[in-house]
């Protein structure tokens, strides 16, 4: 990889590379490899699919009812949890993957809503798009598009959700005010992802394979807040575990302070 790891589009085509591997491999990549993700470091069985799962808190109802495949275990929670979804309601996932979470929105909202996933890498949108011929009539459409740059039309969406995604984009700032953009007034977000219990060292923040594997991207909570803030949303929530709480997966990045949270926030009825 050439550039620096802080490179909008050097992260972007590593990331892209990674997750290919991941859609062409239809599981967690093994520890130590190049194409590890949101799984870690810390190996052993916290990388099983399933079980990593449902260590985040999915239902085994859920994950029951997912196609076989959408659940590739990459997540740092389950934001379909804290979104209060609702019949008929239209859900945008940002990094949508092979489809998980878009896959148990589709279930909430029913026929009368619907759920449109964005995923940059051409190889997971095909994977989540043929796990969708299989899934019945479930109101779920996947796009290829980049989460800073969201092919939605504005104000035409209720709920954005987002699992483990936002800390792998450089300009995050970008990907809030997209956010804040397709949603409609009164709108919400139900993000989960990681962040920075301390300051990352440069070195770290440097390291190519850090970054994309859920970890050096992350910043404070408090920036996270600041950026939500700026893009216009108001009822800000992050809600972060306590000492000891992470999920398994996060385990191996501990030495560096990564922590996974709820985040929460509400466009307002009036601009």
């Amino acid at each position: 990889m050439t550039g620096p790891a802080n490179d909008a589009d050097t992260v972007r085509a590593r990331v892209r590379e990674r997750y290919a591997a991941q859609a062409r491999n239809g599981a967690p990549v093994p520890e130590g490899s190049a194409s590890s993700s949101c799984c870690g470091n810390s190996g052993g069985s916290c990388c099983d699919a399933g079980s990593q799962s449902l260590a985040l808190g999915y239902s085994a109802t859920d994950l029951n009812a997912l196609p076989q495949g959408a659940d590739l275990g990459l997540g740092c929670g389950t934001p379909g949890a804290f979104a209060d979804l609702r019949p008929g309601e239209i859900v945008v996932d940002l990094g949508s993957g092979a489809g998980i979470d878009c896959f148990i929105a589709a279930h909430r909202v029913g026929r009368s809503g619907r759920v449109i996933g964005i995923d940059m890498t051409p190889e997971m949108l095909a994977r989540a798009r043929d796990l969708a011929k299989t899934s019945g009539e479930l109101p779920v459409e996947f796009r290829l598009g980049e989460i800073e740059h969201l092919p939605v039309a504005d104000a035409s969406v209720d709920v954005v959700l987002s699992n483990c995604v936002i800390n792998l984009v450089v300009d995050k700032a970008q990907v809030y005010r997209e956010a804040f953009r397709i949603l409609r007034p009164g709108g919400r977000i139900a993000l989960a992802d990681v962040v920075a219990t301390r300051p990352i060292p440069a070195a770290m923040r440097a390291d190519p394979d850090r970054w994309c594997s859920c970890s050096s991207g992350a910043i404070t909570s408090s920036e996270v807040s600041a950026l939500l803030s700026s893009a216009g949303f108001a009822d800000i929530s992050i809600e972060i575990p306590s000492a000891g709480g992470s999920p398994e997966s996060l385990q191996g990045q501990d030495e560096i302070g990564v922590v996974a949270a709820a985040v929460r926030a509400r466009k307002p009825e009036r601009n």
